[in-house]
């Protein structure tokens, strides 16, 4: 009794203090702040709740109001266009169909491996669960209108959080009113104009405009869908093979579902005995086959279910239950038998036609996988803002060839590459095999590593740069504003002692380079092809050059270096010095991510001329090693000038390192002979030239000169060569 008692008297004698004594007790201060700790974060977590239930019936309030009749649009429909994607990069989306979330719960079991990918549109970026997707509803964007009498608005929900948006966009266009989902009324988003409109205002707005959409602020640039012709649309034929493509499909899981499920126990019972954890896994790539092929729908899954899966191959950052899945043979089968990339469908299924002259349409070609590795999300935020038939994907099976020939009737239209320099270079490459007489200019979205050329356009260093500049709607302005320019381009041809070409010409826009420098560039690129997960962005392409450049500091393989080449320039023997260990050949004022090797403004050299990118001229340094480039990096060294001219010639007396614009290779004794093989028109932005707004405006006058048959087009091409030149 007495133990009780003495326990319990701390308690009495903390209750028998008077009030003030209580608040100064340090037990009651510590008890209060955890009592207001825990009611804040109760507070937090119900306004949570709350928004996330908001969200949710405004979500399905819209969905609904899309299903009524009443509501629709007459907008021609157009399936989504599906890609398969994990459930990690789903985790904030919402299904179209079910609305319900992507994520799937947290359970206690093994998680299904339907559940590990989604279907997400690379078009608008509606999401759905593989058993879903079937039953989404075509509301995607309409590439085509073709036979209306003008382009109507097409109004839908807004999946995706589009951050190329200025801030005056989230307003609804017309009562003016926030947009929030917050603010009242449901949403609608036109996947044309970008305007949105509370469904409530959405009758008045009809009464009054009728729906006719303008395109918004990018309608010169944009494709307009009353001149894209689709061909095979509709039609009972349609209908038949489109169903049987179902069925054969649903019949073809079924079949390779029993055949994997016989060979599984054909196996299990040949080799006895086996690993629990052995037949877990086979199990699930069964399962996961079957899941897989149940879900392919009017054959826009095959396509983009095999371009899905491989994307999600090269993601090292998933389990391994989700690289066995990507490995499946059944995945190969479905890429095998759709084996066209993506914009070879769209080049042989739509036609443009009886364009107006003063239309400017802008052809996007993005390669995924330069440097940055963003080539899916920038293509997916171009489609939202253009016509998804203008961006077109490039592949090793499917060049820029593609794009081409769809705009192949189109009088005037500008270019825009998505990649590095050597994207850059194989586009301008095709536009040579055209003939045009009048080619169209190039812009560069900067997605490579160096970027050298996009840097001497004023088109920024990176990714990286365009974001802090505005975004994709920014650089769109920009590009409709852009003044028209001259890069000169050289030919590289590679012949032996006996002047036989030894393989085919070569084409040269940046630099070239023998030696040290090339030596580092090719050792990158071998790492590259051996482990593309290395390079997943621009940083750490920059390191891992960084790291192999340090590498060959203490590397002595280039101490003959001037002994073993011979530089010819219009026929001068050029005297190499007795420290360099690598010679560039430069034709722009930018080398390895921004490096002046020329520096027009160095008053040390009075007898060369300052560097052009389209004078017609070539200049020559020396580097001294990787530790002059190193310097040469941070600015703490300069290159050594040794020549300019318009032939270059390099004999090359032992086998040596050589890249053209990044693309390294190694090569045996021969003669590299560098000639002038012609002229391309590129644009550059207007905003970081004094003169660049009345270049862009003249640019404009001559081709509004042309489609009024005031000038031809050789005219034309002559006066652009002439403005560049003199306003540069």
């Amino acid at each position: 009794m007495e133990d009780y008692r003495e326990s319990e008297f701390p308690l009495l004698s903390w209750i028998s203090k008077n009030p003030s004594e209580m608040a100064e007790s340090p037990l009651f201060i510590l008890s209060c702040l955890i009592a207001g700790l825990v009611g804040i974060f109760t507070i937090f977590y119900t306004a949570f709740q709350w928004r996330r239930n908001i969200n949710g019936s405004w979500m399905k309030a819209i969905a609904r109001s899309k299903k009524n009749p009443k509501t629709r649009n007459k907008v021609p429909a157009a399936p989504h266009t599906w890609a398969l994607e994990t459930v990690s990069r789903g985790k904030s989306l919402k299904c179209c169909v079910c609305l319900k979330s992507i994520s799937p719960s947290q359970t206690l079991g093994p998680i299904v491996a339907s559940e590990r990918f989604f279907n997400r549109c690379s078009i608008c970026g509606a999401a759905a669960h593989l058993s879903c997707s079937s039953s989404a509803h075509k509301d995607c964007k309409c590439a085509s209108m073709f036979g209306y009498p003008h382009v109507v608005h097409q109004w839908a929900v807004r999946w995706t959080e589009v951050a190329d948006q200025p801030d005056e966009s989230y307003f609804c266009s017309y009562c003016e009113e926030p947009s929030s989902f917050l603010g009242g009324s449901p949403i609608w988003c036109c996947l044309w104009c970008q305007q949105l409109v509370h469904v409530d205002c959405h009758a008045n707005m009809f009464n009054e405009t009728g729906d006719i959409c303008d395109l918004g602020p990018f309608r010169r640039l944009i494709l307009s869908p009353l001149y894209v012709k689709e061909f095979n649309r509709g039609g009972l034929l349609s209908s038949i093979t489109q169903g049987a493509n179902e069925i054969a499909s649903s019949v073809r899981a079924s079949i390779i579902c029993q055949s994997k499920k016989y060979k599984h126990s054909k196996e299990k019972h040949e080799s006895g005995t086996s690993a629990e954890t052995s037949n877990g896994d086979v199990v699930g790539d069964t399962t996961t086959e079957c899941t897989a092929d149940s879900h392919q729908v009017n054959g826009n899954i095959d396509e983009n279910c095999s371009s899905g899966v491989n994307r999600e191959g090269a993601d090292q950052h998933q389990d391994s239950g989700v690289k066995k899945l990507i490995s499946i043979p059944s995945f190969k089968r479905s890429s095998s038998i759709n084996q066209k990339d993506e914009s070879q469908l769209i080049g042989q299924k739509y036609e443009l036609t009886d364009l107006p002259p003063d239309a400017r349409p802008l052809l996007v070609f993005i390669n995924k996988k330069s440097g940055a590795q963003r080539g899916d999300s920038l293509r997916q935020r171009l489609n939202l803002l253009l016509n998804p038939v203008q961006v077109v994907e490039l592949s090793s099976t499917e060049g820029p060839e593609v794009g081409l020939h769809l705009f192949r009737r189109v009088p005037h239209f500008r270019i825009l590459v998505c990649g590095g320099d050597g994207t850059v270079g194989w586009v301008l490459d095709t536009i040579d095999k055209q003939n045009y007489v009048s080619p169209p200019p190039v812009a560069i979205l900067p997605a490579g590593t160096g970027n050298d050329l996009a840097r001497v356009l004023s088109w920024g260093g990176g990714l990286g740069s365009v974001e802090r500049q505005g975004g994709l709607c920014t650089l769109l302005h920009d590009i409709e504003q852009a003044a028209v320019t001259i890069l000169d381009r050289w030919k590289v041809s590679i012949v032996n002692q006996q002047g036989k070409l030894l393989e085919p010409p070569k084409f040269l826009n940046n630099y070239l380079g023998v030696g040290c420098d090339a030596k580092v560039a090719l050792e990158i690129h071998n790492m590259r092809e051996e482990n593309p997960e290395k390079f997943y962005n621009q940083f750490m392409n920059k390191v891992l050059y960084a790291r192999e450049g340090a590498r060959s500091i203490m590397d002595w393989t280039f101490a003959d270096f001037p002994w073993q080449v011979r530089v010819e320039v219009d026929g001068v023997e050029i005297e190499v010095p007795e420290d360099a260990e690598g010679v560039l050949v430069a034709n722009i004022g930018s080398y390895m991510g921004g490096v002046d090797l020329w520096q027009n403004e160095d008053e040390h050299y009075d007898n060369f001329d300052p560097q052009s990118m389209h004078d017609k001229m070539l200049e020559v340094v020396g580097i001294s090693g990787t530790w002059h480039l190193g310097k040469l990096q941070v600015g703490l060294s300069k290159a050594r000038r040794l020549a300019q001219g318009q032939l270059i010639k390099i004999h090359l007396f032992a086998a040596f390192p050589v890249q053209i614009d990044g693309e390294p290779w190694y090569q045996q004794p021969c003669t590299l002979t560098i000639t002038h093989h012609g002229q391309a028109f590129m644009l550059k932005r207007a905003a970081e030239e004094p003169l660049g707004h009345a270049a862009a405006i003249i640019a404009d006058v001559l081709e509004n000169a042309e489609s009024n048959k005031v000038i031809d087009a050789s005219q034309k091409r002559a006066l652009l060569q002439e403005m560049a030149i003199r306003l540069s």
